[in-house]
Parts: C-alpha cells; structure tokens; sequence
C-alpha cells in the first residue's frame, strides 16, 4: 500500500535540455575538405584560442610549432630554468667549505662499513669501557645473574656460556624434565635481553 503523504510528491529534479550535436568543423588547413576534430594552439598570447584540423594536419602544424617565436634567448632561457621546477623557488643548501683540501688518503669513503672497518682497536676499547661504565638495566643484571656471569664478560664468553645452558637444560639431554625446561626458557631470555642491548 502507498502512502498517501507520497503520492503528490514531485521530482524537483529539472529536465536537461537535449544537447544539440556539435556541429562539426572544418580542418582549417588550407584547402582541407575534412572534419577538423583536433586542436591545436594558437601561439603565444593568445592562451585559450585554437585551430581545428584534421589528424593528419595538426600533426604537420604541430612539427613547426614554436611558443618561443618572438622571445629572446634571455627569456627563453629563464623560462626553462622556471618550468623545471614547475616555477617554484628553490633554495639552495649551504655547504661548508674546508679550509684546506684534506690528503686523500685521510679522506673516509662514506659507508658505514668502511667507516667501522676503520676504526682503531683503541677506539672500540674505549667505546666498550664507556658502555660498561653505565649503570646496568634491572633486566641487563638479571640476565647476567641467569647466565652465572659477571656484568664485565666478553661477548665470546657470553656466547660460550649460553650454549652451555642450551646443551645442559635441552630436553633431549635431561629426559624432559619440566624444572630444567624453565631453566632453559630463562637462559634463552637471558641472551636475548644481553644481545638486543648490544653486550654480545
């Protein structure tokens, strides 16, 4: 059943008119009979305006086609220093110069294994000093504690003792003993923790 509240409602939409074709233009090529179904610019200042032509024609007039007719090389020039950055300003970066050339044999490659490839044994000793002066994480010390080691191990006796564990709490090794597979969680945790902060 309709609603009778509905039933006079009428469209508010307005008809669209019947679109006319376009009537088709002539190539105004010189001596064209055919329909002129492309465009073509007309030149500098007279943006907007355009010549109808024939595909074979606006292919001809586009070949000789010059927006530069008229310009001098100056303009011409500014121009296509604008339309490479699409007439935007650009800015620059400043570089800061050395004052002297430097002996290419201290100049550094730039790759980040180059760069540590390079650096002095002295240097990293001092960079491992000045990461074990710092106060160890909660988490940091109780990884060591889990481990049996001291917070002054290397990382190759960090490795050599986690790979004890692994081999005395593994399983296979125990007859599946449910406490030692808590003790191999934990030494697990363990190196993960100490490895993730750069102790191995």
């Amino acid at each position: 059943m309709i609603s009778k509240i509905f039933v006079g409602l009428k469209s508010t939409r307005k008809k669209q008119a019947p679109q006319n074709e376009p009537t088709a233009l002539r190539c105004q090529w010189d001596g064209c009979e055919k329909n002129g179904t492309h465009r073509a610019p007309v030149g500098r200042d007279a943006e907007g305006l355009y010549l109808f032509f024939c595909l074979e024609h606006v292919k001809e007039y586009n070949k000789g086609y010059n927006f530069a007719t008229g310009l001098s090389d100056k303009d011409i020039a500014r121009y296509q220093r604008e339309a490479a950055t699409g007439g935007r300003p650009t800015w620059g970066t400043s570089v800061n110069q050395a004052s002297e050339t430097p002996m290419p044999s201290t100049v550094r490659s730039g790759s980040a294994k180059a760069l540590n490839a390079r650096k002095t044994a002295a240097q990293r000793q001092a960079q491992k000093t000045d990461f074990q002066i710092r106060k160890l994480k909660v988490l940091e010390a109780k990884a060591f504690e889990t481990l049996g080691l001291s917070p002054d191990a290397t990382p190759e006796e960090i490795k050599s003792r986690y790979k004890e564990r692994l081999k005395m709490h593994h399983p296979d090794a125990n007859q599946g003993d449910r406490t030692s597979e808590d003790e191999l969680r934990a030494s697990i945790e363990a190196h993960k923790i100490l490895k993730l902060n750069g102790f191995c």
